[in-house]
């Protein structure tokens, strides 16, 4: 059976190969393109001028922070495992994991630091998910927002992942955020191939990504928790309670 992927390409082979383990085909279909700003650098400088710690709400935030900046002698506060695994791999030494999501994170810089120590940096995109300076400003503290990358989404599916759909050879197609779950549904839309995602069932990071899936499927599934972990289960799930008939049709 074959399971399309969508995360950003240097973050899906990992699940891919977690996919393989589990006898699925995975299919890279990457909806969003991750650019990092050529002047991140420069807009790094004044904003870690007196900071106490960083914030990181995804891996591709760790990256472009590493790419404009030799800085690793800060705390680094992730949102996920994934997040702070990445931090670690860019050399950050002081690495904690908030294991959820936005509001998980918000609460432990609040567990772990204090208002008066210094401002806390934030690694982002132009769009972000959540309102994590909103809520630590509640408490008090005062976040720098450090735009690094962008998030551009596809503007069109491949030529390889359209056919599978419209022959019916996807099983399941995976989503880790909002915004490539309603760029899949902007373009399948687009391309009139709604009614084949009726075949294929959806695997959800989050609640929030579901949401943005408004599309009939087969099945939908949520992961229990914001995490690779997590989703994979979900993946069990999916493949379990759709066999034997969903592997007699999709092999």
């Amino acid at each position: 059976m074959k399971a399309l992927v969508t995360r950003p390409r240097e973050q899906a082979e990992e699940l891919a190969a977690a996919l393989r383990v589990r006898g699925i085909e995975p299919v890279l279909e990457p909806l969003v393109e991750i650019r990092f700003l050529d002047d991140g650098a420069h807009v790094l400088a004044p904003l870690l001028d007196g900071a106490q710690a960083l914030l990181f709400t995804s891996a591709n935030g760790v990256r472009a922070f590493a790419a404009a900046s030799a800085r690793r002698d800060l705390p680094a506060l992730a949102v996920g495992d994934a997040t702070a695994a990445a931090a670690r791999a860019a050399g950050f030494t002081d690495v904690a994991s908030a294991g959820g999501n936005v509001a998980d994170l918000a609460l432990l810089a609040e567990q772990r630091l204090r208002p008066e120590g210094g401002a806390l940096l934030h690694a982002a995109a132009h769009e972000v998910a959540g309102d994590l300076g909103g809520a630590l400003a509640a408490h008090g503290y005062a976040v720098r927002r450090a735009v690094l990358y962008r998030s551009e989404p596809a503007q069109s599916l491949s030529a390889g992942t359209t056919r599978l759909l419209r022959e019916g050879g996807l099983a399941a197609a995976i989503f880790f955020s909002p915004r490539t779950a309603a760029t899949f549904v902007r373009l399948v839309r687009a391309a009139g191939l709604e009614a084949p995602c009726r075949a294929v069932i959806a695997v959800a990071l989050s609640a929030a990504v579901a949401e943005k899936l408004e599309v009939s499927w087969r099945a939908l599934h949520v992961a229990s928790a914001p995490t690779s972990a997590a989703l994979l289960e979900a993946c069990d799930r999916a493949v379990a309670e759709q066999s034997p008939t969903l592997r007699a049709e999709s092999s």
